[in-house]
């Protein structure tokens, strides 16, 4: 475990910070329905579910942002691509509470500025509940021009930040930000830039990437290597094998079991996770993780360090029910003196 005096001193260097992101940024639109009225609608005879509230927070890369945001990072640079529309204004809007620096998002007219809609309905003991999520988003690649003015915008940002974090969680291939070109693009700029931080967290395509600091959960780092679940393959020999091709250390995130960080000469080691008392919610754990992670290995942490950090982010974020958490430094230094 750190010591105070580390963990103060690795914390202290966050504001210094300009960290970029490249990823699908989405609008998270919380709709809190009503405890106790009920309508039914004549029409379909079914309840008419009664809004008493919306909350909109930015989502996917916005969660990473949100959690870098919260534990003081100075300045954050998105690259990605939204539309043209009623969504996309409620997003920047939320966006300009954050230290961001706007100039790489683009906005593109012939694209849905993806939203994942989130009707919260409280059950009988009165614990919030997600109800079926609505998606909104576009289902087909991005156009060449604009693919070219998001590789354009990615150069940029890459030669004014410190590290840069890839959020990749679109499943389908070359249908969201992180597409063919981006990823050969990064492994360019990672290669002739080893000494700054490209940090890759990616849920289907991981083992796509052939550069940077490589970060998923058990399954995802098993299907890297092209494996299952029930596959004899351990997740160490699926860690080992994705650090020997990038020279670089890779992360497993695994829940309850803390963090593995594997390095290319064969090392492994675990940080352990701190128990979590009463509910959790682990929605946006592994982007806290992500967050605590880069933010520390930026301010100079060893990757044993980073991963204790990001332990300590993520037993407060899977505390907050009903939302993506985040935690503060404040947060963390009393949760390390639990």
């Amino acid at each position: 475990m750190l010591s105070r005096s580390r963990l103060e001193s690795i914390l202290s260097h966050f504001p210094k910070l300009t960290i970029g992101l490249i990823g699908d940024l989405f609008l998270d639109r919380y709709l809190d329905i009503e405890p106790g009225v009920e309508e039914i609608s004549i029409e379909t005879d079914l309840e008419a579910y009664q809004i008493a509230s919306v909350r909109n927070s930015p989502g996917a890369l916005g969660t990473v942002m949100n959690n870098l945001a919260a534990l003081g990072v100075g300045r954050l640079v998105p690259v990605t691509v939204i539309g043209d529309d009623g969504q996309a204004f409620d997003l920047i809007k939320e966006l300009r509470r954050l230290p961001i620096d706007e100039t790489h998002i683009i906005q593109d007219e012939h694209r849905l500025t993806p939203t994942y809609t989130k009707p919260m309905k409280q059950d009988a003991e009165g614990n919030w509940r997600e109800l079926n999520r609505l998606d909104l988003r576009t289902r087909s690649p991005l156009s060449a021009s604009t693919c070219e003015r998001l590789r354009r915008n990615l150069s940029d940002a890459f030669a004014k930040c410190d590290g840069i974090i890839v959020l990749d969680q679109i499943n389908e291939t070359n249908w969201g930000v992180v597409n063919d070109e981006i990823q050969r693009l990064l492994d360019e700029l990672a290669v002739a830039n080893p000494e700054k931080l490209v940090f890759v967290d990616s849920r289907t395509h991981l083992g796509c990437f052939q550069s940077g600091v490589l970060k998923g959960n058990r399954s995802e780092l098993l299907g890297a290597i092209g494996t299952s679940a029930e596959a004899t393959s351990t997740v160490e020999e699926a860690a080992q094998s994705l650090s020997s091709r990038t020279g670089r250390a890779v992360y497993v995130t695994l829940g309850a079991e803390g963090i593995m960080v594997s390095h290319p000469d064969g090392d492994c080691f675990r940080s352990p996770a701190h128990p979590a008392n009463g509910p959790i919610d682990i929605v946006g754990a592994g982007d806290s993780a992500t967050s605590g992670i880069v933010a520390s290995l930026l301010s100079g942490a060893t990757d044993l360090e980073a991963a204790d950090v990001a332990n300590l982010v993520a037993g407060i974020t899977v505390q907050q029910l009903g939302t993506t958490g985040t935690a503060t430094p404040a947060q963390i230094l009393e949760r390390h003196a639990e």
